[in-house]
């Protein structure tokens, strides 16, 4: 061993929550598989990547990471996704060291949900309805440093 100590994580950008954190096989009890995390970053990188078709370089902006380091979460998360299909595995979505970039907002009398930046304040009505009777959607929970424990960077908590 060289005595160093491994670099820190970068704080990454995600936007959004998950709608679900497991998935797994059907018909098979949770119980009886082997699970796989997946981070939340690794998660927005096949978000921006493979569902939204960015390059590389524009996904890596938009996450605030190095384009080497994007290529290397994305080749990550690609990685537990093919083991979770091929071998028949639970996908649990959670931990990273992440900054949310967005809120997502619901309005409790038309059931509209909106998302809007960090820092742009509560919004007075629902762009829908335009009535007032709107709430925070929740971030999740458990998220933050590697298996759910740290915290968030840059002091921000969804």
């Amino acid at each position: 061993m060289d005595g160093s100590m491994p670099r820190p994580l970068i704080c990454r950008r995600v936007s959004g929550c998950p709608r679900s954190e497991y998935f797994k096989p059907a018909g098979i009890p949770l119980s009886g598989l082997e699970e796989v995390c997946l981070m939340r970053d690794e998660l927005e990188a096949l978000r921006l990547a493979d569902l939204e078709g960015e390059y590389q370089a524009e996904a890596a902006e938009k996450m605030g990471v190095s384009r080497q380091t994007f290529g290397n979460i994305i080749e990550s998360a690609r990685h537990k996704v093919a083991d979770v299909l091929v071998n028949g595995r639970a996908l649990r979505i959670q931990g990273g060291v992440f900054q949310m970039t967005e809120r997502t907002f619901t309005c409790a009398s038309c059931q509209h949900q909106w998302k809007m930046p960090f820092g742009t304040g509560r919004p007075q009505s629902c762009p829908q309805c335009r009535k007032a009777d709107i709430h925070l959607v929740p971030a999740g929970r458990g998220f933050g440093r590697r298996a759910g424990r740290g915290g968030f960077c840059g002091g921000v908590r969804p």
